[in-house]
């Protein structure tokens, strides 16, 4: 599915019972929630916050705090990096991970 689909057919009440039932682990009428079921659900959410929202109102959003300086704490891990666009195979500027070999 898309990301156009997906925002298509969610609305903010929909948004809100994926929340739920990610977070409780059942449905509202009391059925479990699969894993395939949670995984799509938090997927859908993502999207939509990302859409929809600021980023300090988007789940999973960490507040950075501010030195003394008026730096940002974790300012340098905004930048690109290859772990910030997993299906891309190499992003403009990301940083390419170490390989190993097998001995």
């Amino acid at each position: 599915m898309d990301k156009q689909t997906i925002l298509a057919s969610l609305t903010p009440e929909v948004v809100d019972k994926f929340r739920m039932a990610i977070e409780l682990g059942k449905w509202p009428d009391g059925r479990k929630i699969t894993a395939e079921q949670r995984e799509t659900c938090m997927q859908a959410v993502m999207v939509w916050e990302h859409e929809h929202l600021p980023p300090a109102e988007r789940t999973g959003y960490i507040h950075k705090p501010v030195k003394e300086d008026g730096s940002i704490v974790g300012a340098e891990c905004d930048v690109e990096h290859e772990h910030h666009y997993p299906n891309m195979p190499n992003p403009k500027g990301a940083v390419q991970p170490v390989k190993f070999r097998n001995k």
